[in-house]
């Protein structure tokens, strides 16, 4: 693929990449502690019925409906149910049970009624208003009954659904292995955090971002730490990362045309069948794709916010679809409105910097930022949103519609 090939669409980028990806291989079970974040390997069914049995929603009084038909009458106290320690006895005509929310409904009583509705004396409590049957009583299984599938195959825990699966009564679940990752920074002017760079060099930074945006995927990143300006160092450090069984390698840098960008001719070199390389986007023009081995490759821009939003639109959504999410390819972009005017986009859809405006409006509005250079991280940190500028997008006015992406949406 040469220099002067046809730049790839987004969508088409990213639709052959997630159609490239199949489930990794293996399942672990992991207990519910460090199951956030982690993908459902198989159908998880509720082992018991929540409640098992009916339970009060309110602390109040058991009683019989028909016994309060004519309130204010006055009812006779045999007991006490409470959350943990039932009352064991039976509610029968003109009797009541002191009762405390979750605790189970006795025998006998069909409805509760709430403390503020009685007042109690002694052994008798005055039922002060009527209640229907049923009122203030979780029946058994509302929430959930034995058997009946509640968390899918593929399904990325979150903290409700992990409430969920110790409720079904799981102590632990069954996950998909998460992806590995190996990540390789490249370029001589790199240096490691913490050392002196010098005048000729920089510090290397897209790395931790990178592996950020893995792990908040639900992958494993392998740090390869920084390879040289040299195809040889190049494929010893591939060789690296087919020992240590990744499932995906991402290269930083290296990728454009220039004579010193040696990674696509390193990769092919090893045997990298390649699937294309460059798209029609800004910033991540130079994305190339394709697999060594059983490995998949992505390589990405070595500028800091085009490793980012690279990361973020192609990375992350490959390590889903690894993990068996079905929903991998999911549009993250909702409507807004500009907060100011842009001129005319160029053949190459644009992801822009951009902070969302509080207003009053229907819609959330995108004020972009002054410099879209993608060597600023400093910018990309104080944006919140991505503003997207579809291919030869005409010049638009503030308030005029677009789409964003939110970059929070990333940590969920």
């Amino acid at each position: 693929m040469t220099g002067s090939a046809p730049l790839m669409p987004v969508e088409d980028a990213l639709r052959r990449i997630l159609g490239s990806a199949q489930r990794v291989d293996g399942v672990e079970m992991v207990t519910l502690r460090k199951a956030a974040g982690r993908t459902l390997a198989s159908d998880l069914s509720a082992l018991r019925t929540q409640p098992p049995v009916p339970v009060s929603a309110m602390d109040g009084y058991a009683v019989r409906a028909a016994d309060v038909e004519k309130a204010p009458v006055r009812l006779a106290l045999i007991g006490e149910s409470a959350a943990g320690r039932g009352f064991g006895g039976e509610v029968g005509a003109g009797e009541a049970v002191r009762i405390f929310t979750g605790a189970p409904v006795p025998a006998g009583a069909d409805c509760v009624l709430i403390q503020e509705d009685a007042d109690p004396s002694g052994d008798t409590v005055l039922a002060l208003h009527r209640v229907h049957s049923g009122l203030h009583i979780r029946a058994a299984g509302q929430d959930f009954r034995r058997g009946e599938t509640l968390l899918r195959a593929g399904r990325r825990l979150g903290a409700s659904d992990i409430a969920l699966a110790a409720a079904m009564n799981y102590p632990v679940v069954p996950c998909a292995r998460r992806p590995r990752v190996a990540i390789l920074a490249t370029g001589d002017e790199l240096v490691a955090p913490g050392l002196e760079p010098g005048p000729d060099r920089i510090v290397a930074s897209n790395g931790f971002a990178l592996s950020a945006i893995v792990e908040s995927a639900g992958g494993e990143s392998l740090d390869l730490g920084i390879a040289p300006d040299d195809v040889d160092a190049l494929q010893a450090s591939f060789r690296r990362a087919l020992a240590q069984g990744a499932d995906l390698l991402v290269t930083l840098g290296g990728a454009s045309v220039g004579d010193r960008d040696l990674v696509l001719r390193a990769l092919t070199g090893r045997g990298m069948a390649l699937d294309f390389w460059r798209i029609a986007m800004r910033p991540g023009k130079p994305l190339m794709h394709g697999r060594l081995g059983a490995m998949q490759v992505l390589g990405l821009s070595g500028n800091p916010v085009s490793a980012i939003v690279c990361g973020l639109l192609f990375v992350r959504p490959l390590v889903r679809a690894l993990s068996g999410d079905p929903n991998a390819g999911a549009d993250p972009s909702e409507p807004a409105a500009l907060a100011a005017s842009l001129p005319a986009n160029d053949g190459r859809q644009e992801y822009m910097r951009g902070r969302l405006t509080r207003s009053g409006a229907a819609l959330p509005e995108a004020m972009p930022g002054a410099r879209q250079d993608s060597s600023m991280l400093k910018a990309l940190s104080e944006a919140d949103c991505l503003i997207i500028r579809p291919p030869h997008a005409p010049a638009a006015s503030a308030g005029t519609a677009c789409r964003i992406i939110r970059l929070q949406a990333f940590d969920a």
